[in-house]
């Protein structure tokens, strides 16, 4: 059996009172106070997450951002250093590697953060591809940095009380470094995955305890709060971001998981292009929608979706929504059934209970 990976911040679970799980290889705290509690909390205050367990790969070298463009669907020449970019990683089918975030430091020096799951995948997969006498240096950081993700409405006001950075000037996938958060030199992004406003602050591993204890002795005042992975994952879903193993697969693509904004196909040659840009001339035979139940029940990932006359697909993802009060989720259905207001069975222990399509992201935050 092999050992589960602990994250800097381990000892400092059971202090919380965490429950832990297995996540990824790692132990990793599913819950604190409750996820039902724990997502209204990110919701409506701030939640703190430890996701240390995600991956870090530098990419440096006058190579590095040719090399990056040819292994990423999304179009890296659009942002710039400071910037950060989302985006699907496909392989030569034009199914789903992984979908990473890529952080620009300069042109000749980049972070792509991978998850936890996929790390040691997505590192053979860059060193297979790496181009021979390109300029390109890949490195494996993942257990020298540890990232705490701040999320919520309250985010900016309580990280604000730890930098002298003025935060608000750090706009949306964007970035600084070399920020002082609690005395320790960090890396603090406008990014998140909860649908909410936030940041996620990048530090070298052995001074995360500091940063964790820092912010939530300055956001007690704030309702501040440890969040678990089960909060993240239903705040996840309620804003309609996939989750690797679920919404996107090494036989799903990111056309079909409905990420076809991040696939730039007028761009050169990049792997998987010709897979993506044959789906796209020829069209979709299946796609992922968004669903809530009609009748009790609550359909979970690798539920079988019926039409009437018989298996039309499979639930990627599902769950009880905090928010809505009601049983959503993401389903990967044949194209004749992705309009919405069309409506579908799932069958749940054994039984058929009815679902319909509708509008996606479930949640989606007011703008300031």
């Amino acid at each position: 059996m092999t050992e589960l990976r602990r994250t800097p911040l381990f000892s400092l679970y059971k202090k919380y009172g965490a429950q832990v799980v297995d996540f990824a290889g790692y132990e990793m705290p599913v819950q604190f106070s409750g996820i039902v509690a724990e997502h209204k909390l990110v919701r409506e205050k701030a939640g703190l997450f430890d996701v240390s367990h995600m991956g870090e790969i530098e990419v440096t070298g006058p190579g590095a951002g040719a090399f990056i463009q040819k292994i990423i669907t999304n179009d890296l020449i659009k942002i710039l250093p400071g910037q950060a970019q989302y985006s699907p990683i496909a392989n030569d089918k034009g199914g789903t590697v992984d979908d990473v975030l890529v952080y620009c430091l300069n042109e000749d020096e980049y972070w792509v953060v991978v998850n936890a799951a996929n790390r040691e995948k997505d590192w053979e997969w860059m060193v297979s591809h790496q181009p021979e006498n390109a300029g390109v240096t890949l490195r494996d950081r993942s257990d020298e940095i540890a990232q705490l993700a701040l999320q919520g409405p309250l985010a900016e006001t309580i990280l604000q009380k730890l930098t002298t950075v003025d935060l608000s000037q750090i706009r949306y996938y964007s970035f600084q470094t070399n920020v002082n958060v609690a005395g320790v030199t960090s890396l603090v992004s406008r990014t998140g995955y909860t649908g909410e406003d936030g940041f996620e602050i990048y530090m070298d591993a052995s001074q995360a305890m500091s940063v964790f204890e820092a912010l939530m002795e300055k956001g007690a005042l704030f309702g501040l709060e440890p969040i678990g992975l089960g909060a993240r994952d239903t705040l996840r879903l309620e804003a309609r971001l996939p989750l690797y193993g679920h919404e996107l697969l090494d036989d799903i693509s990111p056309l079909e998981a409905g990420l076809g904004i991040f696939v730039k196909t007028a761009k050169f040659d990049f792997i998987g292009k010709d897979a993506l840009l044959s789906q796209k001339e020829n069209g979709l035979r299946r796609k992922i929608v968004g669903f809530e139940m009609k009748d009790r029940g609550i359909a979970r990932g690798g539920f079988q979706v019926f039409g009437p006359d018989g298996p039309i697909g499979f639930v990627t993802s599902g769950t009880f929504s905090p928010t809505f009060n009601k049983s959503i989720g993401l389903a990967m259905v044949e194209l004749s059934y992705t309009e919405v207001g069309t409506e579908f069975d799932i069958e749940i222990r054994g039984k058929k209970a009815r679902a319909v399509v509708v509008k996606t992201p479930f949640y989606k935050r007011a703008k300031a």
